[in-house]
C-alpha cells in the first residue's frame, strides 16, 4: 500500500498529530513499509489452522481474584507528602 500525502493527512487528523514537512516525506516512507509488510501476513495460508492455535498446550496460568487491602503501601506513598489525612493527600483548592 502507497501511503500519500492526502493518506498522512488523514492520519494526522485522526491521532491528532501533526507531522512537520521536513519529517512528511520520511513518515511516508515508513509507513509504506509497514503497510507492505502488513501486506505479506495475507499471503500466509491459514486453512486448517484452528482459531484457537497457540504456540503450546499449556493452559493459561489464572490466580484467585480475591480482594485484598494493604494499607502499608498507601502509608509508605502519603509519607512523603507534605499533607495528608486519612489515607488521601491533601492539596489546595483549585476550584472556587
Amino acid at each position: 500500500m502507497k501511503v500519500d500525502d492526502q493518506l498522512l493527512t488523514k492520519l494526522e487528523k485522526l491521532s491528532f498529530l501533526k507531522v512537520s514537512d521536513d519529517k512528511r516525506d520520511e513518515i511516508k516512507s515508513q509507513l509504506s513499509d509497514i503497510m507492505s509488510f502488513v501486506d505479506n501476513l495475507s499471503e500466509l495460508n491459514t486453512d486448517g489452522i484452528d482459531d484457537n492455535f497457540a504456540m503450546n498446550d499449556d493452559a493459561t496460568f489464572t490466580r484467585e481474584d480475591s480482594a485484598s487491602c494493604d494499607t502499608s503501601v498507601n502509608d509508605n506513598i502519603l509519607k512523603n507528602a507534605p499533607k495528608s489525612g486519612d489515607h488521601f493527600f491533601i492539596v489546595p483548592k483549585i476550584i472556587e
